[in-house]
């Protein structure tokens, strides 16, 4: 930061230096990009003013320099505004779909290590999940299998990472 001079209170005025204002703007937009491709409802819950709030539903929109510059002005309202509460409630969000992404993930390797290590996966998932329905387990499984080999849709492998998702979360 560097001092200048107000002329007209004749008090010396702190200033940030050019590199860390262009810094700021980055934070900025970079925050104005993650709140754009957020949903309209979430937007609502954050009660962001109406501008703002407006200026992001019409930037979902625009395509190229019509969003370029509607981020910029974009930025320009969030420099009005205190951003704390926002990038918190962003980082919330993120660590929400991380965890959910996760979890996903979690189901997709159960079900495949299901479908291909057979009676040894269902009885060390059953360790894990006893409330689960070891039969109908098998039965999915069983079923799955040969509608792969078939070349049939997999509505049994869907139906199994559906099961897989509910035990899971009752966990």
């Amino acid at each position: 930061m560097y001092d200048t001079f107000d002329e007209e209170n004749y008090e010396p005025v702190e200033r940030l230096n050019k590199s860390q204002q262009k810094r700021e703007i980055k934070e900025l937009h970079e925050l104005a990009v993650k709140l754009s491709k957020l949903d309209i409802l979430p937007l609502e819950r954050m009660q962001l003013p109406p501008e703002l709030f407006k200026a992001l539903v019409d930037v979902q929109s625009m395509k190229h320099g019509a969003a370029k510059r509607q981020f910029k002005f974009i930025v320009k309202l969030l420099r009005q505004n205190d951003t704390e509460s926002l990038v918190e409630t962003i980082a919330g969000l993120e660590a929400k779909k991380e965890e959910e992404d996760k979890n996903f993930h979690r189901i997709e390797r159960w079900r495949e290590r299901l479908m291909t290590d057979g009676q040894t996966a269902i009885t060390e998932f059953m360790a894990l999940y006893p409330h689960a329905d070891a039969g109908q387990i098998r039965q999915l499984v069983r079923n799955a299998s040969r509608e792969l080999q078939a070349g049939k849709p997999p509505k049994s492998h869907r139906s199994l990472f559906r099961l897989l998702r509910e035990t899971i979360s009752t966990e």
